[in-house]
């Protein structure tokens, strides 16, 4: 029976717009990736998997306890923090996707959520961690967003694709899912379809904070 959750925040790309690792960038008076993991502790969830791929030394220089996580849980702001490095990220990031699966528990509900895409305000996020359907997706003015909720029925059969298939891509794997699985939850933050990939929409983004 499931009953485990956990998120997981995918940092592996190359960011090769951004110019540098996006969880690195300065948010307030921290890292972009510890403020994601400030929201993930105001949840219920407690479990957190972080895929590192490219710059993943960076990541080490930058916040040494990343490291320590490789080997043993971490403890941040109430949360246990795991890190995982793909070896191969030029894959793509299903393959970081990938790797970290193999790390969770194989009956553990995960939320997925990219480190260029804010996670959305607490009180709508709570919302769609509590639905019950196989994946749930949080929409905003209709288009769906992240994170995306996944049970393990069907995320365990990701574990079997060939990451240099064609098809090794999330979007495509959940349009395999029967509509009567997927649960589309509606939310009034647009942060669920934001993709930070440059320094100009980084600095957007931060202007809409003040």
């Amino acid at each position: 029976m499931e009953n485990k959750k956990a998120f997981i925040l995918l940092a592996g790309g190359k960011s090769e717009r951004m110019g540098v690792a996006k969880g690195l960038l300065k948010y307030q008076q921290t890292f972009w990736i510890l403020e994601q993991l400030n929201r993930i502790s105001k949840t219920s969830i407690k479990e957190v998997y972080i895929g590192l791929g490219y710059y993943y030394d960076h990541y080490f220089s930058a916040i040494p306890w990343l490291k320590i996580a490789q080997k043993k849980t971490f403890e941040f702001q109430g949360l246990n923090v795991k890190t995982v490095i793909n070896k191969n990220p030029d894959l793509g990031s299903f393959s970081t996707l990938q790797t970290v699966l193999k790390a969770i528990p194989k009956q553990t509900t995960i939320l997925i959520n990219p480190i260029d895409t804010p996670l959305l305000n607490s009180e709508e996020l709570a919302k769609l961690i509590s639905e019950k359907n196989e994946v749930v997706f949080p929409n905003f003015e209709g288009k769906n967003g992240h994170p995306i909720k996944i049970s393990s029925r069907i995320w365990n059969n990701f574990l079997t694709i060939n990451t240099k298939d064609k098809n090794a891509r999330l979007d495509f794997q959940l349009k395999k899912v029967s509509p009567t699985k997927i649960t589309i939850v509606n939310v009034s933050d647009r942060a669920i379809i934001l993709n930070l990939n440059t320094k100009k929409e980084w600095v957007s983004f931060l202007k809409t904070l003040k």
